[in-house]
């Protein structure tokens, strides 16, 4: 279980996603952007992968972007994926990173993190391990990774300097930091004091 003593918003977070995505029943949550298959080529994903991996683990999918753009992940690299959600993109990079990589998912949710197990073994991803973790305090040794990536899930965190603090530890040097996520250009709105709306 992740450190619950580290941010007071990590109650919320888990609390809003162990509510709409039990690990046995589908999403009660749909983003207001194209999820699922579209969702995932609509940005860029390779769409052999898609046919590679089960229904439910692509229905899953609502990333904000496509991470894998920014960086060749070739064979044989450890690989660390941050609020890794429902699985998608610890998949994406199992079939890139091959039987010689290693692929490893930390999740603040117990129920994100159970439905990422199921759907990676229900999609044959055997190199992959995903665990409860809060990323303000990364459960690897320094310098463990060559490449971290993260989808939609940093600006959940409210202190991302600790966050990004600890992906700067857990990569090797010359490793790289491939991430997607949601920006307010606008400042501080009333919404941030409003767990559900920090949440999603």
């Amino acid at each position: 279980m992740a450190d619950e003593s580290l941010d007071p918003r990590h109650d919320d977070v888990r609390k809003w996603y162990g509510e709409h995505f039990a690990p046995s029943a589908k999403p009660s949550y749909h983003p207001p952007y194209p999820s699922g298959r579209v969702g995932a080529l609509g940005l860029g994903y390779d769409p052999g992968t898609l046919d590679a991996a089960s229904q439910s683990l692509v229905e899953g999918f609502c990333g904000v972007g496509n991470p894998f753009l920014l960086g060749d992940v070739s064979a044989g690299v450890r690989l660390l994926d941050v609020g890794c959600g429902a699985g998608f993109d610890c998949f994406v990079a199992s079939s890139l990173v091959g039987p010689d990589g290693r692929v490893e998912g930390i999740d603040l949710t117990p129920e994100m993190v159970s439905r990422a197990r199921h759907h990676l073994s229900e999609s044959g991803a055997s190199d992959v391990s995903v665990r409860a973790a809060a990323a303000e305090r990364l459960p690897y040794p320094d310098e463990s990774f060559d490449v971290v990536i993260s989808n939609g899930a940093i600006n959940l965190m409210s202190d991302k300097g600790a966050v990004f603090r600890e992906i700067r530890r857990v990569l090797r040097p010359g490793g790289r930091l491939q991430f997607a996520d949601v920006v307010r250009v606008a400042g501080v709105s009333e919404e941030q004091g409003d767990p559900d709306a920090w949440s999603r």
